[in-house]
């Protein structure tokens, strides 16, 4: 399995991807499921992948298959030359239903299932950070002020935090820390999930990555988040009133 999260505040957007890849507890494999695309000075772009590997690396082949075929023809439109990143939610929703298309019947009859999802999260110039969710269908939504972050995968240990912080307002820093604490309950709690880490920040009209990183399992900074978040959380409780009086 894996766990994706992202989220879009004023500032900017986080997102955060574990590289964990689960069929049945003696096949367990590693796998990078964030990936980024940059054109310097009018655009930056985090794409995170879950479900069916042989599906959602299929729509990632085909993306870069025309940004290839782009540089000889530039008339060939890409995620990377498109007008919005509306258009970039339909072009990566139009691989999806091409892939599917080609596919689902067959991974469907030998047994597994060919649902996958991917979040798009980026922003160009003259346009606003944006944050999508691409459905196996190829359809898809984005966030907005009262849904400002996305999950995909195993979303249920991480979602606590998220509901309690995010929110417009919140400051690009915290909405990092938040998706990283989100990440270690869902490590903690779900062995379909593990390190390492792909962490990428892409801060408002910058048109850049300010953060794009892995993260290990040793990394001392993500340790020390999810060593400080499980004392503050046994402080929390031994503080709580006693019921039982």
């Amino acid at each position: 399995m894996t766990y994706c999260v992202a989220v879009r505040v004023d500032q900017g957007l986080v997102m955060l991807s574990d590289t964990r890849t689960n069929a049945g507890m003696d096949n367990i494999a590693r796998f990078r499921k964030s990936f980024t695309y940059h054109v310097p000075g009018d655009r930056a772009i985090t794409i995170m992948c879950s479900g069916n590997l042989s599906i959602t690396q299929g729509v990632k082949t085909n993306l870069s298959k025309a940004i290839k075929e782009s540089e000889l023809d530039p008339t060939v439109e890409t995620i990377l030359n498109c007008d919005t990143m509306h258009r970039v939610a339909q072009i990566v929703g139009d691989a999806m239903r091409s892939m599917q298309g080609q596919y689902r019947e067959s991974i469907e009859m030998g047994g597994s299932a060919s649902s996958a999802s991917i979040m798009i999260a980026g922003q160009r110039r003259g346009g606003k950070p944006r944050l999508y969710l691409v459905y196996s269908a190829g359809n898809f939504i984005e966030a907005t002020e009262d849904t400002p972050f996305f999950q995909i995968g195993e979303h249920k240990y991480g979602k606590p935090i998220l509901d309690r912080i995010i929110r417009r307002e919140t400051s690009l820093e915290d909405a990092t820390k938040a998706v990283l604490v989100s990440m270690d309950s869902t490590l903690r709690s779900n062995l379909s999930v593990g390190m390492p880490l792909d962490l990428t920040v892409i801060e408002r009209d910058t048109y850049d990555f300010r953060v794009r990183t892995r993260i290990e399992a040793e990394d001392e900074q993500f340790s020390r988040i999810s060593h400080s978040w499980g004392a503050a959380l046994h402080k929390g409780f031994r503080d709580l009133p006693n019921v039982l009086d």
